[in-house]
């Protein structure tokens, strides 16, 4: 039987996949076929009349049946960009989302209001270390404590942070939460699990069976997480301490009052490109709120 062409396998897989439900066929299709042929979009155009080579085509079809099964293109890739990087992924790391960018640029502008100088900050729940490994390369006199329940998270973050240079200054414990941190901290940065648990069943198919639930739970109110790092973190950061979250769809006004009763107060509160409010920021002092 005669090889497809790769533009006749790339409009195939289109198809294949918009009949499966997904809600990016052309990307999906184009992502998968980029990596099985390492072409870029202009290779395409100019190798779109070739036949497709036997060993591509066995694993493309491969690619194309876990696709069509729900799991995500950046699992089957086993990588995805974030911020400045490329970040490997594992079972036991979420992937690194857009929204989360929203958190990284507040962790800078925090940072960057603290002048040049060392900074000593905590990732809590780092998974695949985006935040943590983004944060080091924007501030190179910055170190960060990576922490991660899980060991595979913990082996999956230190091998980014070595990719994009940062190891020397990217620690990693294995705690729960702020447990085992007895040092005094300028910032503490999270993007904690924060889906109610009884929420989780009617999340996507790619997220449910693919992202680790010990990343998405977030407990009967989805605030279980925050309550530990408040408690914790006011133990451990300076007066002048920064507090940054990732939050869900609306759980700014529950996040923020918890964080009050531990003795911080918004200091600022970003939106993603979504509009929703994503990432909160704050701080111990009297600086004034900024809302975005």
């Amino acid at each position: 039987m005669e090889a497809p062409t790769i533009s006749a396998l790339l409009r195939e897989l289109r198809d294949r996949f918009r009949e499966a439900g997904s809600e990016t066929p052309d990307l999906d299709a184009r992502l998968l076929m980029e990596a099985a042929l390492e072409l870029d979009r202009a290779g395409f155009i100019l190798r779109g009349a070739e036949p497709m080579e036997e060993g591509a085509l066995h694993r493309i079809l491969a690619w194309a049946e876990r696709r069509c099964a729900g799991e995500p293109v950046h699992r089957i890739l086993g990588r995805r960009a974030f911020a400045s990087h490329e970040f490997a992924l594992s079972p036991e790391t979420l992937e690194p989302r857009p929204d989360t960018e929203t958190l990284v640029d507040l962790a800078s502008l925090a940072m960057a209001e603290r002048g040049r100088g060392p900074v000593l900050f905590a990732d809590i729940g780092t998974g695949s270390g985006a935040i943590a490994v983004s944060l080091l390369h924007r501030f190179p006199e910055a170190t960060c404590v990576a922490v991660d329940l899980s060991p595979g998270a913990l082996a999956t973050a230190c091998e980014n942070a070595a990719s994009a240079g940062v190891e020397a200054r990217f620690w990693p414990l294995a705690s729960d939460y702020l447990a085992a941190l007895g040092a005094r901290l300028d910032l503490v940065v999270s993007n904690p699990p924060y889906i109610p648990t009884g929420e989780l069943a009617g999340l996507d198919v790619g997220v449910r069976r693919f992202d680790p639930t010990l990343a998405l739970d977030g407990g009967a109110d989805g605030l279980v997480a925050y309550r530990r790092i408040v408690e914790e973190a006011r133990d451990l950061l300076g007066e002048d301490g920064d507090l940054l979250f990732e939050i869900g769809r609306g759980q700014e006004g529950d996040v923020e009052a918890l964080a009050r009763s531990g003795g911080f107060q918004l200091h600022r509160a970003d939106r993603d490109l979504g509009g929703i409010v994503r990432a909160l920021w704050f701080r111990r002092d009297n600086a004034p709120v900024f809302s975005a």
